[in-house]
């Protein structure tokens, strides 16, 4: 379980320096308007990464990632629905119900078990959706994805602007809903979970059914995720259930800091940009930055780039 400090214990007034992220993503759409198609991409996987930090511990994300993502496709190109908030609906819908049928059954195992039902999900979708070709295009992809002006109002462009305004409202809500619930009884019993779950069994609280619930959460707000991306793109392929993909999620989680709700803001920023200029300085090796940047973090930045600002602040605090 994450190991956000929340709960009704914990101050729950949002603190000025939560107001940052978002400073900086307006800052961002109208100081770098040539970069706007990587921003929305960036506030995608940061969605993505919230609803995977919810649940660290338990893979197999990806598998409401890339639902979400066939769902939105296949409404807009092949059941003719271009409303975005119809698509992003179902994406979602779809997200959480494969979330709570399939977290009912793989929550009740453990360790290297648990570990391998998730992935035997993600893999059982990616082979469904690769062989059901009348439906999502198999290897080649689901392409002539249309979506309709959001409210009838604002078209996606090519330099994407509706597109990052857009995501960014959707992490905005995904965010604030997240938040609320770290910061309530349920995300302190959560944390007693993560903690300690025998001991929570023993006070009678309901450790399973809040598990599943969790999971339902995550798995929805994936969906969401795997819908944003299919209509900022247009198009959807087999890679929102490739295991790479996951893999690129968590270490993005690693680099912002595991189990802290802003890690999930700078990890994926920080390894998205890196991937772009890596790219396109060192087109066939620019994974060896990745992973070099990654060994870094986990040896020497306890906590990952959040600790090391943490460490920073506690030697400033010392001085004064």
């Amino acid at each position: 379980m994450s190991a956000h400090a929340g709960g009704y214990s914990a101050d729950p007034r949002i603190r000025w320096i939560e107001s940052l992220p978002w400073i900086v993503a307006i800052a961002a759409f109208f100081a770098l308007p040539e970069y706007l198609s990587l921003g929305a991409r960036i506030l995608i996987y940061i969605l993505y990464a919230l609803s995977l930090d919810l649940i660290v511990g338990y893979a197999g994300i990806s598998a409401y990632f890339g639902l979400g993502a066939y769902v939105a496709g296949i409404l807009a190109a092949k059941a003719g629905v271009g409303d975005p908030m119809v698509q992003l609906a179902a994406a979602a819908a779809a997200g959480a119900l494969l979330g709570i049928g399939t977290g009912a059954i793989i929550l009740r195992t453990k360790a290297l078990t648990l570990l391998m039902l998730t992935l035997a999900i993600t893999s059982v979708l990616l082979e469904i959706a690769n062989k059901a070709t009348a439906l999502t295009g198999g290897a080649d992809g689901l392409s002539g994805v249309v979506v309709a002006p959001i409210f009838g109002l604002f078209r996606f462009d090519i330099f994407g602007k509706t597109a990052y305004l857009y995501c960014l409202l959707a992490l905005l809500l995904g965010w604030w809903l997240v938040r609320k619930m770290i910061y309530s009884p349920f995300g302190t019993s959560l944390t007693g979970v993560r903690e300690n779950s025998l001991r929570m069994h023993a006070i009678g609280a309901p450790v399973y059914w809040r598990l599943v619930l969790v999971y339902t959460l995550s798995a929805t707000i994936a969906g969401v995720a795997g819908g944003l991306i299919t209509q900022t793109n247009q198009f959807v392929g087999l890679n929102v259930f490739s295991f790479e993909s996951a893999g690129e999620l968590l270490v993005m989680l690693i680099l912002g800091g595991v189990g802290r709700i802003y890690g999930a803001f700078v990890g994926p920023v920080v390894y998205l940009i890196a991937q772009d200029l890596l790219a396109k300085q060192f087109p066939e090796y620019w994974y060896f930055g990745i992973g070099t940047m990654l060994v870094l973090v986990v040896m020497f930045a306890r906590g990952g780039i959040l600790g090391i600002l943490d460490s920073i602040l506690v030697k400033l605090r010392r001085r004064r």
